[in-house]
């Protein structure tokens, strides 16, 4: 487990829908509701920013970013929680972290997160877990005052069935993939209970949207981890074993990559600048998107490896593209540059060689 605008906006109507019924199960606070923000809720002084699933790959980007590249501004405290410092499954263990730190900020990463197979066996447990700690993560931050919360979601969300690219606002306009369908509907109410919070209390709770995110500590585990760093991975091992590298279904779906740091300096942005309820997507250009067999090929060029590469068609491809847009990013940050996914596979085939027998794997 992995603990990663001037408008105010609502972006719709609640649907009638499972998620409804999700929400209305989950939600196990007994304490009154809080009253509407008061003028001593609002931060004025330097923040401080508490990020849950500090400990894992887009933590630790974020920690980059501020402690590494001048990211913390004079004043601000970061803490960076792993899950050593508190379960946030666990309503009272969560308030007792947010009463020690008393944070005015926090970005919520925290998750219950795996790679596609186990997500196709335990969808129960990924809808329910990640349920949990998002509802103790939000209703705790509401009940102290905490003045903004960022959480990640995923583009996994969004409706298998629907027209592409997608951007924000069709999140809820279908069924997310069969494939990891209790993960999606558990990330999709983190965005009903954020316009939630600012309907009844004027929260301004928001969310991003990262596409496939890899970079280091990630998980490169090959049976859990996401799909570039399970590859690194497998790659890294057919080449000193001296045998062919097999990759799951066949190379055809397509995905976009963003490399962790460009996604922490996206994060930092977010937190300071963006004013919206309504979620944003981080992401590279639609025309950047590669299938998974051009990022295969990337990687044996990365670790230099010269074997044979065979996928396994018996094998389930998941979902064949989930192109997203980032147009609404580009109005606010028209001139920002991701880092070329050649070179992030690099950079990160080379960590991972480098921190092998510390890596997650």
């Amino acid at each position: 487990m992995m603990w990663t605008h001037c408008v105010f906006q609502l972006i719709g109507p609640i649907y009638s829908n499972p998620e409804i019924y999700f929400l209305s199960n989950f939600l196990h606070h007994s304490e009154q509701p809080a009253p509407k923000k008061m003028e001593s809720d609002i931060n004025t002084g330097p923040m401080r920013v508490l990020v849950t699933g500090g400990s894992g790959l887009v933590g630790k980007a974020i920690e980059h970013v501020v402690l590494q590249e001048g990211g913390k501004l004079e004043g601000e405290e970061w803490i960076f929680l792993s899950t050593k410092d508190a379960d946030l499954l666990d309503v009272g263990q969560t308030r007792a972290v947010f009463e020690k730190y008393r944070p005015t900020h926090v970005i919520h990463l925290a998750a219950k997160v795996g790679g596609l197979f186990l997500h196709m066996k335990e969808n129960m447990h990924f809808l329910r877990d990640n349920l949990r700690i998002n509802d103790n993560v939000l209703q705790t931050a509401h009940e102290m005052g905490v003045t903004k919360v960022l959480s990640c979601l995923s583009s996994c969300i969004f409706p298998d069935k629907t027209t592409y690219p997608i951007d924000e606002t069709m999140i809820h306009n279908g069924q997310p993939h069969d494939s990891n369908f209790g993960y999606s509907y558990a990330k999709r109410m983190i965005d009903v209970q954020n316009r939630a919070y600012f309907q009844q209390f004027g929260r301004r709770y928001t969310a991003i949207i990262p596409t496939n995110v890899f970079g280091p500590y990630d998980n490169f585990n090959i049976e859990n981890g996401h799909v570039l760093s399970a590859l690194m991975n497998k790659t890294y091992k057919a080449k000193t074993e001296g045998t062919p590298v097999t990759v799951c279904g066949t190379g055809a779906p397509r995905r976009q990559f963003i490399y962790s740091l460009d996604l922490g300096r996206l994060i930092v942005w977010v937190l300071r600048e963006y004013e919206e309820i309504a979620p944003i997507i981080l992401s590279v250009n639609e025309e950047d998107e590669v299938s998974i067999k051009e990022a295969v090929e990337m990687i044996a060029d990365a670790l230099d490896f010269k074997g044979k590469i065979q996928f396994d068609t018996t094998l389930p491809d998941g979902q064949m593209k989930k192109t997203a847009s980032n147009a609404k990013l580009r109005r606010y940050l028209p001139n920002f540059t991701f880092t070329p996914l050649q070179e992030a596979i690099k950079k990160t085939c080379d960590w991972f060689v480098a921190n092998y027998d510390t890596a997650r794997t």
